[in-house]
């Protein structure tokens, strides 16, 4: 099933690296607590980002990693900027602004080329993953490994945890390596000279650091097979995980046998963000100065348990639950003071995370959402709606309004999201597995005319991508409010940024609406028919595959077998209709 995408961003590093300066006067005259930490945090990230832009770019045109100057300049900045995390996490003095910058200043010497493709942290856009926690599980690791410690970082995101490990073992700054080739078997390619570099002491030590393992843990398992092939022993070899599991089903035998054994210490987020750390508060106490004092312990929400807080949705009843992909789902955390009940939801870490506080207050104004409060180092606060349940009926003009607002108030950038071919193919791949090569003929008419000719009318904004009823709450004073709102066109799967059909197509799979009702909501939100036509059957194949990877939910497989069902419904009259209505 195609359900997860990864998207890139390409930027100028020059661009870059004057924001980054920007940002380091700022923070330098920030005083002490959660706000400075959280911005120092953002710049430590949008470095490491850099440096692996970089890195990459040198490794498209080396094939293979290499050490030069340019890789240097950058991780200088990343291990100064990872120094000073260090620091505020520990109530330690800060540098000032000279000292943050002046490793920017080396690296904009370099001859950098024009752009570079940046690759997005799932870890700190969606996991939850904080680097400081890196901090603390280098600081874990035995005392008595043999010096020299080398510590190498896997890109993309292992090129800043690198950093924070570097720095809590007062180790030289790490080197980063691609892994490269078949997800379940990678391999790194490393030239001749930063070989050299990497064994130039026989008794060193080396710790591989990296997210995960995932299905495979070929990445790590790749650069210690690298590292055992030219004569390092395996109790020399540790690992900085995300996780304190196994890899997954796709790991081979070597590779599991390794990890088993193998040093790997892990600070997960609830030991990380549950205690103080210097200036840093523990979580419910991240928005204190806003909303008072906590006065009961906070509850977690994670995975779905957000679902057992209403009353209508006791754990008695819970084969009447809303599904969840518990996988899927971001942090969340019930916070109760004496102002009210308030959500603390992941909103993801670093610079780009920062628009959502924007876009939710927009949404707030205009009356489609709760309302906001504050973005805390990648958390963010809203009113929770004590006794709100999702509505029985949608009124059309309630949806229609929402997605004209979107449709006018958040453009999105040319290339947010898959393109209609890539959508297409991924319905083929979907639809094919669910159902069987014969199920994707109705595909056919999509033909690579008419997606140049629907391509060139798109108009990409940022769409919800999430319109499911139980989505909607109606408030106990009546009014219709629309949750999960934010970020879900930045979410980890392939959809991105799409046009405005898109939600259209959502809206009427979700609500089941009648053909004439599509219509009406197509006109009052201004939406292509066509494209909203081509959207349907994508919208569906989508549903089919994401549900497909909800596994640990008990409602997940009925609501596959509903998205199946609609599919099958569609098909039929596909050809007949310019808006072919299926509904689970």
């Amino acid at each position: 099933m195609l359900v997860y995408g990864d998207r890139d961003r390409v930027e100028d590093p020059r661009v870059v690296v004057a924001r980054i300066a920007a940002a380091c006067r700022t923070a330098a005259a920030k005083p002490d607590g959660l706000i400075r930490h959280a911005l120092l945090v953002s710049l430590f990230i949008e470095a490491a980002e850099l440096a692996q832009g970089l890195a990459d770019a040198e490794f498209a045109a080396l094939e293979e990693d290499d050490c030069t100057p340019c890789r240097d300049a950058a991780m200088a900045v990343v291990m100064e900027l990872a120094r000073a995390v260090a620091r505020s996490w520990r109530g330690e003095p800060q540098p000032n602004a000279c000292t943050l910058t002046a490793g920017l200043e080396t690296l904009s010497a370099q001859p950098l080329p024009e752009t570079v493709r940046i690759r997005r942290s799932e870890g700190y856009a969606f996991y939850g993953l904080y680097p400081e926690a890196y901090l603390e599980a280098a600081a874990r690791l035995p005392t008595d490994l043999p010096a020299p410690v080398v510590v190498i970082g896997l890109r993309s995101i292992g090129t800043g945890l690198a950093a924070m490990a570097a720095v809590a073992l007062d180790a030289a700054p790490p080197v980063t390596l691609r892994p490269i080739g078949h997800p379940f078997q990678r391999a790194v390619r490393v030239s001749a000279r930063l070989r050299t570099a990497l064994l130039a002491d026989a008794g060193a030590s080396y710790v591989i650091v990296d997210e995960g393992p995932g299905l495979s843990g070929s990445s790590f398992g790749a650069v210690a097979d690298w590292l055992e092939e030219a004569g390092v022993p395996p109790r020399r070899i540790v690992f900085l995980p995300s996780h304190g599991g196994a890899p997954g089903p796709h790991s081979s035998d070597r590779h599991r046998r390794r990890w088993a054994e193998a040093v790997r210490p892990v600070i997960g987020f609830d030991e990380l963000a549950h205690a103080a750390h210097g200036p840093v508060p523990p979580l419910k106490r991240w928005f204190e100065d806003t909303l008072g004092p906590a006065v009961a312990p906070l509850r977690d929400l994670s995975g779905g348990a957000w679902r057992t807080v209403s009353a209508d949705l006791a754990a008695d009843v819970a084969a009447d639950w809303p599904p969840v992909h518990a996988q899927q789902e971001r942090r969340k955390f019930l916070l109760r003071t004496a102002s009210g009940p308030w959500l603390l939801k992941f909103a993801g870490l670093g610079r780009l995370s920062e628009a959502k506080l924007d876009r939710a207050r927009a949404l707030h104004q205009a009356g489609f959402t709760t309302e906001p409060i504050a973005l805390r180092h990648g958390f963010l606060a809203e009113r929770w709606l004590d006794g709100a349940q999702p509505p029985s009926t949608m009124p059309l003009k309630r949806l229609a309004d929402y997605l004209l607002f979107r449709a006018q108030r958040f453009p999105a950038e040319r290339d947010t999201g898959a393109s209609l071919p890539d959508l297409l193919a991924m319905a083929r791949v979907n639809i094919g597995e669910a159902l069987g090569a014969a199920a994707t003929v109705s595909l056919d008419r999509w033909t690579p005319d008419i997606l140049r000719e629907l391509s060139a009318g798109v108009r990409r904004v940022i769409t919800d991508n999430r319109l499911h009823i139980w989505e909607w709450l109606r408030t106990t004073d009546g009014r219709l409010l629309k949750t999960d709102s934010l970020d879900h066109a930045d979410a980890h799967d392939l959809i991105g940024c799409q046009d405005i059909a898109w939600d259209v197509a959502g809206a009427i799979v979700e609500f089941s609406l009648a053909a004439a009702e599509a219509d009406q909501l197509c006109d009052a939100v201004g939406a292509s028919k066509r494209l909203v036509a081509f959207h349907l059957p994508c919208y569906l194949a989508f549903q089919i595959g994401y549900w497909s990877f909800a596994s640990s939910d008990a409602g997940a497989g009925s609501m596959r077998r509903l998205y199946e069902k609609a599919w099958k419904r569609q098909a039929g009259r596909g050809a007949r209709s310019s808006i072919p209505v299926g509904t689970p």
